[in-house]
């Protein structure tokens, strides 16, 4: 079990470092189901793993000239700020039990699960279409004249919102915004988007610390593998059609999206 658990924390950083997202995807499903943990604190330690393996990785990709800083800070605000304030005032505040309808008890982790689960398709039909495409829309000439700021702090709120209460770092979403909104290249992109959701998940994770007992010597183990993972992802992504692997990850969230939908439902 403990190696199956490594193996798949080696997963985590590998998509990260390939397309720049769906380490999320991974984690939290992974930490719940095969480890046992609480939905609402696997969404904790999803934002350190992953934040921290974005981390390196952003890093990395900053040595090779492909991150954005300014760019990264002006659509990070509005995530960054809104992951933080979901992180420390409103997930405290959820109930454990919500609701029940008939015998069906509506809880916080079920509700965890199923949005999670929703966030599992959206993502999967995202990287499956783009993985199909890899052309379908090029990015602005001028991106500094064609920013629509509006939209930009929507989508900025929107992934703050999603990793905040679920410990997803949004990458699947991130992409294709750097490159349509904010005209980036693909590499730019995923280097940008790296550091985004590293400051994401790192900063709400500070949100909880007071609110979950942590298992540090457990975090910090399948974190080193994940940081690990990051590096062969690089390494496969330079050498490999990273859309081709793309397409292939999104049909297998999308099966992990759909199984945990219904076990779900059925399970509660």
């Amino acid at each position: 079990m403990q190696l199956l658990v490594l193996f798949l924390a080696a997963l985590v950083g590998v998509s990260l470092g390939v397309i720049g997202g769906g380490g999320s995807i991974l984690t939290v499903p992974i930490l719940v189901y095969i480890v046992g943990i609480n939905p609402l604190l696997a969404t904790s330690y999803s934002l350190f793993i992953v934040g921290a393996t974005s981390l390196v990785g952003a890093f990395n990709s900053w040595r090779q000239g492909h991150i954005k800083i300014k760019t990264a800070i002006l659509f990070g605000t509005a995530s960054i700020s809104t992951v933080f304030a979901t992180r420390k005032l409103l997930v405290p505040l959820i109930p454990h039990h919500i609701a029940r309808i008939g015998k069906f008890e509506v809880t916080a982790s079920l509700v965890t699960m199923v949005l999670f689960a929703i966030l599992m398709l959206a993502a999967a039909i995202a990287m499956i279409k783009n993985g199909s495409n890899k052309n379908a829309q090029s990015p602005p000439t001028d991106p500094v004249q064609k920013i629509r700021f509006s939209r930009l702090l929507f989508y900025g709120v929107a992934i703050g919102l999603a990793t905040g209460f679920l410990g997803a770092g949004g990458g699947f979403l991130l992409i294709p915004t750097l490159v349509l909104l904010m005209g980036l290249t693909m590499q730019e992109a995923i280097g940008t988007s790296l550091l985004i959701i590293a400051l994401n998940s790192l900063i709400g994770f500070t949100g909880d610390i007071g609110h979950f007992a942590i298992d540090w010597v457990f975090l910090l183990k399948i974190t080193a593998v994940a940081i690990a993972g990051i590096f062969a992802g690089g390494y496969i992504g330079r050498r490999t059609d990273t859309a081709k692997l793309k397409k292939l990850f999104g049909w297998f969230v999308l099966l992990m999206g759909i199984y945990i939908l219904i076990h779900e439902i059925y399970a509660g």
